[in-house]
This record gives C-alpha cells, structure tokens and sequence, in this order.
C-alpha cells in the first residue's frame, strides 16, 4: 500500500493528493500546519491553513493565495481528505489529517499538551501512521506548570520593579509572548513590547485572545514607567541600542532550553524561566500513544532517541529528515557545543526502558 506521506526535496510530500505539508521549497500546493517561519514559507502557489493562522501568515508572507479552514472541516484534493486539528502549539496551529483509500495519516507539525489560553488545546486524533515532531524528545525535558512558571516571572518582576529595575524577559515574538503576557499580573507594573511582538499580539486580539493592555516605547509617555515596566522582545533586542533605555535592568530568557545546566549563563541572562511551547518528554508520549498509531514517523529534534525508544514499545518507528527548526537560532545557539558522548543516545534509551 502506498504511503501517504513521503519525503522529497521540496517537503513532506502526498502523492496522491499532490500537495505538500509544511515544505522548505516552493511548491503549488501547500498545506500549513502554523506560521512559524520554518514551517509557513514563502513562494507557494495556494496555501490552505487554518482560519485563526491567517492574519499572522498575510502578515509575514504578505499577499498569498490563502484558503482558511475551520478545525474538523474537510476539503478533498485527488480523492484525499483533509481535515485540520488542534495542536496547542501557538494561535491557528494544527495537525493535518489524511485519509485516503482506508488509511489515516496525521502530520502534527509542532504542538503541546499543557493548557494555554492563547491557541485551541491539543486533539489527539486517531490514526493509523502519526508524525510527530521530537523538539524536546530526550527523558530530561519535563515541564512544570505553567501557573508555577508564571508564579516565579510575576516574583522576578515584582522584585525588580521594588528596586527601580526593569524587567527585560526575552522569548519568541510570535506565540512564547503571548502565552507570557495571558500569564502574568499586569497590576506589578507597565507592559512594554518590542516591535517585532506588537503586531503578533494584534493578531491575536483579532482572533479573540484576551491580552493584558501592553505599549510599545513610542507610546510610553511617563519615563518613571521603565523603572517598574516588564519588557517583553526577542533574544535579537538584546545588545542593541533599543534595550539600553530601560537600564537599569534585569534580563531573562524564557525557553524550554533553560533546564539546560549551563544555558542561562551561555546566554548571560540573569534568569531562566523554564517555559515551552512544545511538547515535553512525557507528553510526546503520552501524545503518541492517544492516536493509537501503530506507525510512527519522528521528525526535527532528538529523532534517534525518539525512534530507538519507540521502536523498545513495539512500534514501527522511523526518521524523517526536515528543514524546521529555523525560527529556534537563537536558543540553538544557547546551546552550541552541547555534544553527546558516543554512546549517549544508546544510555539514553537503556535509561528510559
């Protein structure tokens, strides 16, 4: 029986139904699982995605041939059906759903389990071959609770704004800002955004998502307002004549990477907030094994730990190679030199049996 899914040059290819998911080339077709832009490129002739990604995706790839799509609404292309399905990874993100000829495939892109109030919640769907993404696939990322989490970034700013400092917490501009600013008690203080955020949470105001009022520095009209603001921008804000106005200060960085013994003083942060948009290790699984996939297909992050363990609980596991993991540099670079010993992947794996 032929796959539903293959890998090419271009991208996560379906060859009955000639369309690509989430490809790196341009291509005619295009299925979208969110607008990251290591998965929402530019140059395909016809996108399709869900409704509440469509203002983030015009906005970065600008005029595009755009087909919106509700979550469980299905369209045919060559006799498949497609239908798209919460992922819980950012506002519109989803998995995509095959079926064709008594077989069921679902691409998930990326997603979490973990509640959050800013995007739909995670559905796992049941299916006969699932591809996961496997960004945090190692047994040492497991996550706290987000209200714990937001309990130590509200104590981090209060402090500070008591001191006459600023609060400059670092993460990504489009979902990871969003979920931090549903989070955290907006009487401690102003909000202030960077440029590249603003426009992110305007989308979701759009979309319906409640966010805590937030300015950007243009708009601050009161200078005594930076001795006691939290600042949300991008990692790339940081060294940059931009940040220096809110000195003095105090920096973070909010990322799943900061578990990482050693991250935060890579990154010469004076905080780590533990605090991800993707799936941790117990939830990967717990994710796989909802679908009721006897197949699994591991893409973009620990893909041989992931596979050897998958294929210890009796599943046909394997690996396919992509290009996602781009609008990550940043943290990437956080830990550069990182390297597993040679039977790293192999004690790993022994660990978690």
């Amino acid at each position: 029986m032929q796959d539903l899914i293959i890998q090419r040059q271009e991208g996560l290819y379906c060859p009955v139904g000639d369309f690509y998911i989430d490809p790196w080339r341009p291509v005619d077709r295009a299925v979208i699982t969110h607008a990251h832009a290591d998965h929402a490129r530019t140059g395909h002739g016809h996108y399709l995605a869900h409704t509440d990604a469509q203002g983030v995706m015009r906005a970065r790839l600008g005029n595009i041939n755009l087909q919106p799509l509700g979550y469980g609404e299905v369209v045919e292309q060559h006799g498949v059906k497609i239908s798209l399905h919460p992922a819980g990874h950012v506002l519109g993100s989803a998995q995509v759903r095959l079926e064709h000829g008594g077989q069921v495939w679902v691409a998930s892109g990326d997603y979490k389990v973990a509640p959050d109030t800013t995007c739909a919640p995670f559905e796992p769907v049941r299916c006969h071959t699932f591809i996961t993404e496997s960004t945090f696939g190692l047994p040492i990322y497991r996550w706290e609770d987000d209200a714990a989490v937001f309990a130590q970034i509200n104590a981090w700013w209060a402090t500070n704004a008591a001191a006459g400092k600023a609060s400059v917490l670092c993460c990504y501009s489009f979902g990871k800002a969003q979920r931090i600013l549903s989070g955290v008690d907006a009487s401690i203080g102003a909000i202030i955004t960077h440029g590249a955020v603003e426009p992110l949470n305007k989308a979701y105001r759009e979309a319906g998502v409640a966010l805590p009022a937030t300015r950007t520095v243009s708009e601050v009209a009161n200078k005594e307002d930076f001795k006691t603001c939290l600042v949300l921008c991008p990692p790339s804000a940081t060294g940059t004549p931009w940040i220096k106005r809110f000195e003095p200060y105090s920096d973070a960085f909010a990322s799943g990477w900061m578990l990482l013994r050693g991250a935060r003083r890579r990154g010469g942060y004076d905080r780590g907030f533990v605090l991800s948009d993707h799936a941790d290790w117990p939830s990967l699984h717990r994710a796989i094994g909802a679908t009721g996939a006897e197949r699994v297909i591991v893409t973009h992050g620990s893909v041989p730990v992931m596979v050897r363990y998958l294929q210890g609980q009796g599943l046909q596991a394997g690996g396919f190679q992509t290009e996602y993991g781009d609008e990550n540099i940043e943290e990437k670079q956080l830990i550069a030199g990182i390297e597993y010993a040679p039977n790293a992947i192999e004690n790993i794996v022994n660990a978690v049996a």
